[in-house]
């Protein structure tokens, strides 16, 4: 009887095949119609070429470009990329055969290739022609073949071709096999390379492609190597869908938050203050304050405790918690004093603080507590500080000083689902005042095969487990990604889509079992025994910086009344209203409104085209017929007249339009 094996399907139900069976073989024995439109199938989370073998037991899915409500599926657009870019490459080695392969994955909204070409340097003007011969092998629909051979035969095949670049990258490949793609069905004659994979089942199933640029690098990112040159694309499964990807980009543009920082005041960097450290300007000082209030009024209600905390501590302290040397790389050096201990060593050692968590626990150590007491709930709107690599500085949504909405909870092992429950309800009542209900759930997990993970494997599980429930219990979207946990526990990482479909990590929720143990914890449990409390670590916001960054390009500087700098104008229509006009500012600052006047020269046409371009919420516009009557015309933003009433009753709905946080 031959070995069998048992694929779980999504449903839950399970099959029996022989071991061995193809991707494609599963997928047929559910459907003709899941088996053709299939690119590839995920088995325990691995994404396979329909052709592969299946050997093992565990979880199964079918990978098609769309699901069923029309998204596109992020693991087929990889494979689609991935094999696009084998076609490019096979295109640019039939114009130019002196080419040499070095490198080409799929990345972020498309794919590049590495190519060390000494006979022409590729431009913009190339595209056309490199497009047409990609169109020429996409038509013919080869198939995409994989082989595999022993490492050793495999070393041997790489370096007779003489390609340097393939030796080094087989050199650091793993495994006991080195794997290779044809782009068709002839091995030995039809274009191949060296590649993991996966790929989609032909150069037929790329829907449609462009190329985007071309750019220099280096070898290995090491400038002391050759400089090469990069090609960069994107595919998609339908050429509608590729015309959308570009139409969000033109819009992105339109939309860029380091262009609207600038246009409305909102943020500035200086190079005399230092990359990656923002400066927040009046406006965008509001847009803060306001974010920080609506955030500050969710914490009182659910009884949270204000703490403040340095900037810097020990190194000892983070060590003590695992951020160093866990997260060295990402840290400013130490600051060293120059009191020496005997051995040599400074006698005091300090860190920028690149995380508030172990500040909270100081403050949850410096009393005793009991059970009675948890569970604890310590917030702050702290400052830290990471040391990201300068090409990786964008604007305000990748900084190096940030300020996190940072809070952390200590309860007893029979609160943390509950406690879960509501710090997920925050971050949906934060994200549905800014009318951001476009998400999905990440549930971070560890990757067991790593190392980098600390801590009892039993309390990673239960921890896993309880986010896997809550997200469950919560109806709320979700995918588990084993390997994007944080060192000291799983979390559930809010990914969010902007008006333009965008999608952005903003929100976390981090359940920990770890930092407790390390910095024995305790209170003083019903049986009047010392116990573990259980940490939870939770920000909405991510960091103020990001977060607004991301809502300037989301409203496109549109900011809903609550959340505008500038909430009203007042202008008149000539000098005669100015008096009048006034008196309507001055009314409306007292009722708590932000509000400034014009009462330039400039006709009324022109300062309504101003009000608009600025972005204002409301123009209250005032004539001669409204200075007497005591009244205002009334415009929205987008140029909607919204008649004339009088300034009580603009007050009135304004009010209720800010309370309501009306978006």
């Amino acid at each position: 009887m031959a070995d069998m094996i048992e694929l779980t399907y999504p449903d839950g139900s399970k099959h029996a095949f022989e071991k061995g069976v193809t991707g494609l073989t599963v997928a047929s024995s559910i459907g003709k119609r899941l088996a053709a439109d299939a690119v590839a199938v995920k088995v325990n989370g691995t994404v396979l070429d329909v052709t592969r073998p299946i050997t093992q037991s565990g979880n199964f899915a079918v990978v098609t470009p769309k699901s069923r409500d029309g998204k596109m599926d992020a693991d087929a657009l990889y494979c689609m990329r991935h094999t696009a870019e084998h076609i490019m490459t096979e295109a640019i080695c039939r114009l130019w055969p002196d080419t040499k392969l070095v490198y080409g994955p799929p990345v972020e909204d498309g794919f590049y290739g590495d190519i060390d070409l000494d006979s022409h340097k590729i431009s913009i003007d190339d595209f056309p022609k490199i497009e047409a011969e990609m169109a020429k092998i996409v038509a013919e629909n080869r198939p995409m073949t994989r082989y595999e051979l022993p490492r050793a035969e495999g070393m041997k095949k790489i370096q007779a071709e003489g390609n340097p670049y393939k030796v080094d990258n087989a050199e650091r490949a793993s495994g006991d096999v080195l794997s290779f793609y044809v782009t068709g069905a002839n091995v030995g004659k039809d274009f191949e390379d060296l590649c993991m994979g996966p790929h989609v089942p032909s150069t037929g199933r790329i829907g449609a492609f462009k190329l985007t640029a071309v750019a220099g690098a280096y070898f290995r990112g090491d400038e002391k190597n050759k400089q090469l040159q990069r090609i960069y694309g994107t595919a998609f499964p339908t050429q509608k869908d590729l015309e959308e990807h570009f139409a969000r980009i033109d819009e992105a543009k339109k939309r860029d938050h380091r262009v609207i920082g600038k246009q409305f005041g909102l943020f500035t960097m200086s190079p005399l203050v230092g990359q990656g450290l923002v400066l927040w300007m009046p406006n965008g000082g509001i847009i803060r304050t306001e974010l920080q209030n609506l955030m500050q009024g969710e914490l009182t209600k659910r009884g949270y405790k204000p703490v403040f905390t340095p900037h810097i501590g020990s190194v000892e302290l983070y060590k003590t918690s695992g951020h160093f040397p866990y997260y060295k790389d990402s840290q400013y050096p130490t600051l060293k004093s120059e009191a020496k201990k005997e051995n040599g060593e400074a006698e005091e050692e300090y860190l920028l603080k690149p995380m508030n968590c172990p500040h909270h626990i100081q403050i949850y150590a410096a009393e005793p507590h009991s059970y009675r007491d948890l569970p604890i709930r310590l917030a702050e709107f702290g400052t830290v500080y990471r040391y990201e690599q300068s090409g990786e500085l964008n604007g305000m949504t990748r900084v190096r000083g940030l300020t996190q909405d940072d809070a952390h909870l200590f309860c007893t092992p029979e609160q943390v689902e509950k406690e879960i429950q509501s710090t997920v309800g925050l971050v949906q009542t934060i994200f549905g005042a800014l009318g951001l209900k476009d998400y999905r759930v990440q549930v971070s997990l560890r990757d067991p095969a790593s190392d980098k993970y600390t801590g009892d494997p039993a309390k990673w599980n239960m921890a896993e487990e309880t986010l896997k429930r809550v997200a469950k219990d919560m109806n709320l979207p979700h995918e588990a990604v084993p390997g994007e946990a944080a060192f000291y526990g799983p979390k559930l990482d809010f990914m969010v889509k902007d008006c333009i479909g965008r999608e952005w990590q903003l929100g976390t929720v981090q359940l920990d079992y770890n930092l407790p143990e390390r910095f024995k914890l305790e209170y003083i449990g019903s049986d009047n025994n010392r116990h573990r409390p259980v940490m939870i670590h939770r920000a909405p916001f991510g960091s103020f910086e990001r977060f607004v960054g991301i809502l300037i390009e989301h409203f496109a500087g549109a900011f809903p009344l609550w959340l505008a700098p500038t909430q009203v104008r007042v202008a008149n229509i000539t000098d005669k209203q100015e008096e009048a006009s006034l008196k309507v500012v001055q009314m409306l600052a007292a009722e708590g409104f932000r509000v400034e006047a014009d009462l330039g020269k400039g006709k009324i046409n022109a300062k309504v085209a101003e009000s608009e371009a600025a972005k204002i919420p409301y123009l209250l516009v005032i004539g001669d017929r409204e200075a007497q009557a005591g009244t205002v015309a009334v415009r929205g933003r987008g140029r909607k007249d919204l008649g004339t009433m009088p300034v009580a009753e603009f007050i009135a709905k304004a009010k209720a339009e800010i309370a309501e946080r009306q978006i």
